[in-house]
């Protein structure tokens, strides 16, 4: 059995998902032994060092159920390597199809200028700024420990001048006649009366990036649709990650607050994930 078999197995007995096992094997093996997955399924050799860390990751990773990605200190995301800590929420393949959708449209159109509000680890704002050459984003939170997270992503990715952060509270530190072509959120959308019902590995993550106070999970997309057209040029865009079952309400709102052409795009699930709409001037 090779070590990448074996390190999936001590998982699983430990209380790991099987589902989520073999992924997490691979991500710690082949970060602590600097081989690929082929190399090691070839039977490269660890050093005793390697595998003391590996087995001692293993273990905390069973005893505490902290996420794997934070007990490593970083996570993958659109291709590139980041930092995160227990400040910031841990990128998901679901949001990738948000960054995506973004890139789509801003290649499309031509436009540059970029929002996204709840950045987090920096994610969607440093995947923009890599994959669209010409554009400028601005990523927001209301936490100074995310943000802080997000400035050495920008950092690690040479994104200085491409991807700039700042403290807001929504649009609290939006400056007036600051315009956007697209505003971009992954904001909070599980109503706190659910908690019980998550994965203990979720409840890791920061509440104040995970929790909404009301019952169906959407307040931040009130707060956001309502302001938005204050700082969406004519004809920009907005687009938000949605949980599911919400993508038609949330879809519902931005009808209500005069936005147009809405579109919704399905993760992999077959789940509405994405909601697109356009500023009508």
């Amino acid at each position: 059995m090779n070590f990448l078999k074996k390190t999936e197995n001590l998982l699983i007995e430990g209380g790991i998902d099987p589902s989520e096992a073999k992924a997490e094997a691979r991500l710690v093996v082949e970060h602590f032994s600097g081989f690929s997955a082929e190399e090691i399924l070839m039977g490269a050799e660890f050093d005793p060092e390697c595998l003391s860390k590996i087995m001692e990751t293993v273990k905390r990773r069973v005893e505490t159920g902290a996420p794997v990605q934070y007990l490593l200190g970083f996570a993958h995301f659109m291709g590139q390597k980041y930092l995160v800590n227990e400040n910031v929420l841990i990128p998901r393949d679901d949001t990738e199809i948000l960054v995506q959708s973004v890139i789509e449209l801003l290649k499309e159109r031509g436009e540059k200028k970029v929002l996204d509000i709840g950045t987090g680890s920096g994610c969607i704002a440093c995947s923009v700024a890599l994959k669209c050459q010409g554009a400028q984003v601005l990523g927001t939170d209301i936490s100074t420990a995310a943000l802080s997270v997000a400035i050495e992503n920008m950092l690690s990715l040479n994104l200085i001048n491409r991807a700039v952060f700042r403290k807001s509270d929504i649009f609290s530190n939006i400056h007036d006649g600051e315009k956007f072509d697209i505003i971009v959120s992954n904001p909070p959308y599980i109503p706190l009366s659910t908690r019980e019902n998550l994965q203990k590995e979720v409840l890791f993550e920061p509440s104040s990036a995970l929790f909404t106070n009301d019952s169906e999970g959407l307040e931040f997309y009130r707060r956001i649709v309502q302001d938005a057209p204050k700082y969406l040029n004519p004809f920009g865009h907005i687009l938000f990650e949605v949980g599911q079952h919400q993508a038609q309400k949330v879809r519902e709102m931005l009808l209500e607050g005069g936005f147009s052409d809405i579109k919704i795009v399905k993760d992999l699930a077959g789940i509405e994930r994405v909601v697109c709409a356009q500023r009508l001037e």
